[in-house]
């Protein structure tokens, strides 16, 4: 496992150091140590770290209030680490985007697992977002090339298979992607007078 910076919040100081102490020799950098949630959501914002490992109940601001008050500000995996094992706050921690949940007492297998776990399955959450950005962006591509073609076989005349050629023979001929082409020949039909 490659070595990752991480930021650790636990009130009892005993249980944060066993923590600080399993991660290290885990070949892990400790980026910052919290005593309570909003230390935690502070630290967060200063470190940058790779994962935070939260207690659930802190003072000031308990775990799920700091998770999900740091994943308002940034996307970064964390593991829950509690003593408590209530299936509604597991369901919460779920809920919230929390991508483990390690019930104490801690081990170094059982911490190793943890942390492998929530970097895989924040590696795949990062990658299904990728996916649904490429979608996204693909479908608003294709709807600009429709209004692009509209704009030609309106102006020019023809029909919507000339058009397409018109797109996509001046997406060649000057290099650009036809949705670049297409973006260029809307915008220019929206600054006509007379045109919506």
């Amino acid at each position: 496992m490659e070595s990752l910076r991480l930021l650790i919040a636990d009130d009892e100081e005993v249980v944060r150091k066993t923590l600080v102490g399993i991660c290290e020799s885990l070949g892990h950098q400790i980026v910052g140590q919290a005593g309570n949630g909003q230390e935690a959501v502070e630290l967060a914002a200063l470190t940058n770290p790779d994962l935070v490992l939260l207690d659930i109940r802190m003072p000031v601001l308990g775990g799920l209030d700091a998770a999900k008050a740091i994943l308002e500000r940034t996307t970064i995996p964390i593991v829950i680490v509690t003593g408590h094992t209530d299936h509604a706050l597991i369901t919460d921690a779920a809920r919230l985007g929390v991508y483990s949940y390690l019930v104490k007492p801690i081990t170094p297998d059982r911490l190793l697992a943890a942390i492998a776990t929530a970097q895989a399955r924040f590696s795949d959450m990062q990658d299904l977002r990728g996916e649904v950005g490429d979608l996204k962006q693909s479908l608003d591509d294709r709807k600009l090339v429709e209004r692009a073609k509209g704009v030609i076989m309106r102006d020019m005349k023809v029909g919507e298979q000339e058009a397409y050629r018109w797109l996509k023979r001046t997406s060649s001929q000057s290099n650009r992607k036809m949705a670049n082409v297409a973006r260029s020949i809307v915008a220019l039909d929206t600054r006509r007078p007379g045109t919506s």
